[in-house]
């Protein structure tokens, strides 16, 4: 059997009794970092549990060493560094090779940054969200998913590392400056914080963010009619008129009409011409 089993986003105390039977009682841990998760046992009490390393690096060979011992009947318990595997972190791979070989797949569920976010931020609505884990880090895989974000008219939650964070309000900010949002900060530790306001507010309320970010943006409107083209080219020339570059307009317009970069990226030229 393989045990999913989410683990404390922060406070090592969030922990439910069921997780700490079910590490006690398997076989083997695979564990996205060996020396974070021995401080997670130590402080349960949980002593000489052998640890199997499962990281977003791993290989098909690691992940068939451990599927080996599930299939020789041993139980494996599956975590990683923060919450739930396979939630924005590593254990997918794991988790499908074992459906494939026909081992029982367990989850032990616990405690999760994106639940813990939406609850708290007064954006959940009561109903549907989307959730986008970590944004590309560039160019049009990047400049897709914000396209997504700005025609998803559900709450979205977003991760972002403290390095990233301030780019990406900017980011969200020049598409949809009045969205309300929430960027959740440290939950569940000692300096855990929640910032509220429209993106506009928070894009540029400090030069940077500290601590791992979970952003929550409100619901919205979202035309069901496609941005004509008289609107885009108004759009174009409001951005020109501030400065922007051809590229960085096209990647904002782009995001905000759901059009392709590159039909826009011309109408950006001829603009300016």
């Amino acid at each position: 059997m393989l045990f999913v089993v989410a683990t404390p986003i922060g406070n090592l105390k969030d922990i439910t009794l069921r997780a700490l039977e079910t590490l006690r009682e398997c076989d083997a841990i695979a564990a996205e970092d060996t020396r974070h998760t021995k401080k997670l046992l130590s402080a349960h009490g949980i002593e000489g549990k052998p640890l199997l390393s499962l990281h977003a690096h791993s290989t098909e060979r690691d992940v068939a060493r451990i599927i080996e011992r599930l299939s020789a009947g041993e139980k494996v318990a599956l975590v990683t560094d923060a919450g739930t595997p396979g939630v924005s972190d590593p254990g997918d791979a794991l988790v499908r090779g074992a459906i494939a070989a026909r081992v029982r797949v367990v989850p032990i569920p616990g405690s999760s940054a994106v639940l813990a976010a939406l609850s708290a931020s007064g954006l959940g609505g009561g109903g549907a969200f989307r959730f986008f884990g970590f944004l590309p880090r560039e160019g049009t895989p990047r400049a897709r998913v914000i396209a997504a974000i700005v025609n998803t008219p559900e709450p979205s939650i977003l991760f972002e590392s403290p390095e990233r964070a301030q780019r990406t309000l900017v980011d969200l900010c020049e598409v949809m400056p009045t969205r309300f949002a929430c960027v959740a900060r440290e939950l569940t530790k000692v300096h855990e914080e929640f910032a509220r306001g429209t993106l506009a507010d928070l894009a540029y309320s400090r030069d940077e963010w500290r601590g791992e970010i979970v952003i929550v943006l409100g619901m919205q409107e979202v035309p069901e009619t496609a941005v004509d083209d008289e609107s885009v080219d108004k759009r174009i020339d409001e951005e020109l008129a501030r400065g922007s570059g051809a590229k960085k307009t096209a990647e904002i317009i782009a995001a905000w009409s759901g059009r392709p970069k590159r039909e826009i990226y011309e109408r950006v030229v001829r603009r300016k011409k």
